[in-house]
């Protein structure tokens, strides 16, 4: 059969077709966006552990701003984030206004009036308050909005705390503005424990985790579908199995399970078995040994006394026993590594692995 483009996104902070298991979150800041400009989703941290999807949603939440009228100023943080910031807030709004649809809604020549107050207030002078104030001042003048969307919160990056400590003034001054962070759940309590950013407190807080099996399997089904195959029961539930819940995972997936059928209209259970095992080397080397790198000796070792109960949930006092500590002392990696995504707590006095393949990893090396 003649081949179609792969629909699948595995790379990093690709918008998929299909985002699954985001649909009542999504809802909820579309509203914010078309409705209410007090909503408090409009200032909003996410966290989450790699692959769970953070850079994604935001993305995708940057589009449906821009489609609710917003303009949005997209940035890591990284030194020289303030001048990024300025500069991609210019660019959007430049772009925003040459767009056809936006003139239509007015009765003057919105670009040159636009151009124009760029050219007399957009100067050097001032330092990034007095600057980004004089473009707000003019966004404000044509009722646009500006989102800012600030990935891998670094704790340590003077910049960001600088940021965060003047874009308060922004809500207070009732700007038209929206923020969105997103990082590791280490970096994000960092952040949060600086007294010169405590108004971040106050944000909405958004912890990513697995998407439920239904959500993965219609999103799968639907990105499939769309893109010229079909798939059958059987292989659908093994692909769904295979992504742990985790959006990048799904990704992988799907991305290597495509290729695999690249000849064939229809994708079988082989095709999956195939790729699967693929996306598991790509989300082993992508994922979790960055993900390891990370993490204190207590951490490692704390997982490893997990490892002898072969993926059941672990007893606490069992964990402290191998670990030779008391349980107090294992509680307090217990609870970091439940904040960082990589286990959870499936009842009182237990937990259990909580990233796709972090265990069976750990059980081979």
């Amino acid at each position: 059969m003649e081949s179609s483009i792969n629909p699948f996104t595995p790379s990093f902070g690709k918008v998929p077709p299909i985002l699954a298991g985001r649909k009542i979150l999504i809802g909820e800041f579309e509203q914010a966006f078309s409705l209410n400009p007090n909503d408090p989703n409009l200032c909003s941290l996410f966290s989450g552990p790699r692959g769970v999807g953070k850079t994604v949603l935001m993305s995708h939440l940057a589009r449906k701003a821009e489609a609710s009228g917003w303009i949005s100023a997209n940035v890591t943080a990284r030194p020289g984030m303030l001048e990024d910031i300025l500069e991609r807030t210019m660019d959007a709004a430049n772009e925003l206004i040459e767009r056809p649809s936006f003139k239509r809604l007015t009765s003057v020549s919105i670009s040159s009036l636009f151009s124009a107050s760029w050219e007399y207030r957009n100067s050097d002078s001032g330092n990034w308050r007095t600057r980004m104030s004089r473009i707000l001042d003019v966004l404000a003048e044509y009722s646009i909005g500006l989102l800012i969307t600030i990935d891998e919160i670094d704790p340590n990056l003077e910049e960001l705390i600088d940021f965060s400590a003047t874009f308060q003034h922004f809500v207070r001054e009732d700007r038209k503005v929206a923020l969105f962070m997103a990082g590791l759940p280490v970096n994000v309590s960092a952040l949060l424990s600086d007294k010169s950013v405590s108004f971040l407190r106050r944000a909405a807080q958004h912890q990513l985790g697995r998407i439920e099996d239904a959500d993965i399997t219609d999103a799968f089904r639907e990105t499939i579908e769309e893109a010229g195959k079909s798939i059958g029961d059987d292989a659908l539930s093994l692909a769904a199995e295979a992504t742990g819940g985790f959006a990048y995972m799904m990704q992988l997936v799907g991305f290597r399970t495509w290729i695999e059928a690249e000849d064939s209209s229809v994708i079988e259970v082989t095709h999956v078995e195939r790729g699967a095992e693929l996306a598991r080397r790509d989300f082993v080397n992508g994922i979790i040994k960055k993900t390891l790198q990370d993490l204190s000796d207590g951490d490692i070792a704390f997982l490893e006394a997990m490892l002898p109960d072969k993926g059941h949930p672990s007893l606490m006092n069992d964990i402290a026993e191998r670990m030779g500590k008391t349980p107090n002392y294992a509680r307090v990696y217990r609870t970091r590594l439940v904040e960082q995504g990589l286990i959870s707590a499936p009842r009182r006095g237990f937990v259990e692995f909580e990233m796709p393949l972090l265990r069976e990893y750990l059980m081979e090396n």
